[in-house]
């Protein structure tokens, strides 16, 4: 059965452009406005307000407009979510991996052996 979340879906949706990604990064530091957010990227202000939109749309970050200023805070619980989704495959490469590094020890101890 295929587990499917609305939620997940327009995070990873949002962290797929790096734009977006570097973006968030930004956020993390501290609020931003929009044209903030555009200068680093040499973008328009309406460039950025899309790229925007697309994090609101996740539920990764808030806008607030105060007259003209759309300033822009990180909101990270959509990004607790899909960390707790990517959690449960971690057992599944950590057991992978170490599997892998015991074969690739016991080759390298036949080889030491010859």
């Amino acid at each position: 059965m295929v587990e499917r979340s609305a939620h997940l879906d327009a995070v990873f949706h949002a962290l797929a452009d790096p734009t977006r990604r570097a973006m968030l990064g930004q956020l993390a530091e501290r609020e931003l406005t929009i044209g903030e957010l555009a200068t680093p990227f040499h973008m328009s202000f309406a460039g950025a307000s899309k790229h925007v939109r697309v994090l609101e749309n996740a539920g990764l970050v808030k806008r607030t407009i105060r007259g003209r200023t759309h300033l822009c805070r990180l909101e990270a619980a959509r990004l607790a979510e899909a960390d707790a989704w990517l959690k449960r495959y971690e057992r599944f490469w950590n057991t992978n991996l170490d599997r892998l590094e015991a074969l690739l020890r016991a080759e390298d101890e036949a080889k030491a052996r010859k």
